[in-house]
C-alpha cells in the first residue's frame, strides 16, 4: 500500500471529504482547506491531494502533514432530477439543444480524479439561466460520450435529431460537443443536411464547468443566440480569444481546434469567421456570403461510406501502407501531402495502383493554409495523371468527411471528382485569401 493510502486509512479519510491541513514548511505552517481527491495512480503515492475552493488541486507531502481535521464527510449526493417544466415565455424563438457530452458537459469525479461527461442537456440549460432570456429551450440528451469516442454513425443519428428538430417547430439547434473532434462533426453534418433553412451551432468548452476559468457558460450563451440568427448554416461557436470578451462564429466546414488547451483555441482556415458574437447578445458580422434563413425541409442525407482513410506522409512513408488499405476493401484515401500536395515519387506507383482498383484517392495539404496546387512540381503532376484528385484548399479532416459522404452516394471514380471539386458547405474557398494566415 502507498504512503498516502496507508494515511488516509490511519485518518479515516474518504474521497470527497471536506479537510483542513496543516503542513510544516521550515518554521512556518501553512493550512490548506478543501476536498480529498484520490491518489492519482501514475504517481508514487507520496502526497495527499486537495482541491481547494478556487477549482485548483495542491498536493501536500505526507511527511510534512502536521495534523488533518475532517470538517465534513463526504455524502452521497442524490442524482439531479428536473421534473418541472423549463421556462417558457412567448414570443421568444424557440432552440433545441442537443447533449452529447464533451467538456462542456462535464465536471470532475471526486472518485477517480478525472473529468467525465455528467451533466445532462437539461443540467446544463439550468446551469446558464441567461438562456432563457433568448429563448425557450427545449433539451435533450442523444447521447453522453467524449468526442474521441465519436464515429460516423453517431453522425448520422445527431444528424437526423437536427432535422427532426428543425422540421418541427425549432427555430434553431445547439449541439453540445466535444472539442477534440467538433470539425469533423461540423463537416459531417454541413454535408448531411441537405437544404438547411435554420442555424445548427456546434459548441463545446475547452474547461469544465465546475472550473473558475471554465469557458462553458460564455460559448453556450453565443451559441443560443447565433441559434436564433438568420445565418441558416451549419456553425461551430467558441471563445475568440483567451479572455471572456467574445465567441466566434466559423463556418462548419472551415474550422479547426488549433490549440491544446486555451480557450480560444479554435480558427476558421483560409477563411474569415461568420461573425463574432458578443456574451450580451449582439453579433457582429464579418462577412455576408452565409446561407440566410428559408422555408422548406431540411433533409438529413446520411448516407455515408466508412471504409475511409486518412492518412499522412512522412519522409519514409512506405507504399504499403496504402496497399494495404486497398486490400483491406478500403474505398476512399484522403493524403496529407506535404507543401502543395506533395507525396515521395516512390508512393505514387501505389497511388496508381489504388486508382485502378477502384478507391478515390484525394489529396490535401498539411500545411493547412494555401491550397493544393499538383501542377508546379513533377511530382505533382503524376500524381494527376495517375488519377489523384486534389482537394483546392480543404481541410484534411473535411475532405475526409466529404469523402465518406461523395461515396456513399457514388462508386464511379468520375462522379467522385466532381463532386469532391463541387462546393456544397462553403468547403472551398473559390481564391486564395492571403489575409487568414495564422489569423
Amino acid at each position: 500500500m502507498r504512503k498516502v493510502e496507508e494515511f488516509m486509512k490511519r485518518h479515516n479519510l474518504e474521497v470527497g471529504d471536506l479537510i483542513r491541513v496543516v503542513k510544516r514548511e521550515g518554521d512556518e505552517r501553512i493550512t490548506f482547506e478543501g476536498l480529498v481527491m484520490p491518489p492519482y495512480e501514475l504517481s508514487p503515492g507520496e502526497t495527499l491531494t486537495i482541491k481547494l475552493d478556487n477549482g485548483y488541486n495542491v498536493g501536500v507531502l505526507i511527511d510534512a502533514i502536521e495534523s488533518v481535521e475532517v470538517i465534513e464527510k463526504a455524502v452521497e449526493k442524490p442524482k439531479m432530477e428536473f421534473k418541472e417544466v423549463l421556462p417558457r415565455r412567448e414570443g421568444l424563438p424557440s432552440v433545441t439543444i442537443l447533449g452529447t457530452g464533451g467538456t462542456i458537459a462535464s465536471r470532475v469525479d471526486y472518485k477517480t480524479g478525472a473529468v467525465h461527461p455528467a451533466f445532462t442537456a437539461e443540467e446544463l440549460a439550468k446551469a446558464v439561466p441567461e438562456i432563457f432570456e433568448m429563448a425557450n429551450i427545449t433539451p435533450k440528451l442523444i447521447m453522453n460520450i467524449l468526442s474521441e469516442d465519436m464515429k460516423p454513425a453517431y453522425w448520422v443519428k445527431i444528424a437526423e435529431e437536427v432535422a427532426k428538430a428543425l422540421n418541427g417547430d425549432e427555430d434553431g439547434v445547439v449541439i453540445a460537443h466535444g472539442t477534440d473532434t467538433m470539425g469533423y462533426t461540423a463537416s459531417a453534418l454541413s454535408f448531411m443536411l441537405r437544404n438547411l433553412t435554420k442555424p445548427v451551432v456546434l459548441v463545446g468548452a475547452q474547461r469544465s464547468s465546475d472550473r473558475p476559468s471554465s469557458d462553458a457558460a460564455m460559448n453556450l450563451t453565443c451559441a443560443v443566440k447565433m441559434a436564433t440568427s438568420d445565418i441558416a448554416e451549419v456553425m461551430v461557436v467558441m471563445h475568440g480569444e483567451t479572455s471572456d470578451t467574445y465567441c466566434l462564429a466559423h463556418r462548419g466546414t472551415k474550422v479547426r481546434k488549433m490549440h491544446t488547451s486555451r480557450r480560444d483555441a479554435f480558427r476558421s482556415i483560409n477563411d474569415v469567421p461568420i461573425a463574432k458574437v458578443w456574451p450580451k447578445g449582439e453579433i457582429e458580422f464579418l462577412r455576408s456570403d452565409y446561407r440566410r434563413r428559408g422555408e422548406g425541409e431540411v433533409i438529413a442525407d446520411t448516407k455515408m461510406e466508412e471504409k475511409v482513410a486518412l492518412l499522412k506522409v512522412y519522409p519514409g512513408i512506405s507504399g504499403e501502407i496504402l496497399d494495404f488499405l486497398v486490400d483491406k476493401g478500403y474505398k476512399g484515401v484522403v493524403i496529407e501531402g506535404t507543401g502543395l500536395g506533395h507525396v515521395p515519387q516512390d508512393f505514387i506507383p501505389h497511388v496508381e495502383r489504388a486508382v485502378q482498383e477502384g478507391v478515390a484517392v484525394c489529396v490535401t495539404s498539411q500545411c493547412l493554409y494555401g491550397r493544393v496546387n499538383l501542377n508546379v512540381y513533377s511530382n505533382g503532376r503524376k500524381l494527376l495523371r495517375v488519377g489523384a484528385i486534389p482537394c483546392e484548399d480543404m481541410l484534411p479532416e473535411t475532405a475526409y468527411v466529404k469523402l465518406m459522404w461523395v461515396l456513399g452516394h457514388t462508386n464511379d471514380l468520375k462522379e467522385v471528382e466532381k463532386m469532391m471539386l463541387t462546393n456544397y458547405a462553403g468547403e472551398i474557398t473559390p481564391y486564395t485569401r492571403y489575409d487568414t494566415f495564422l489569423r
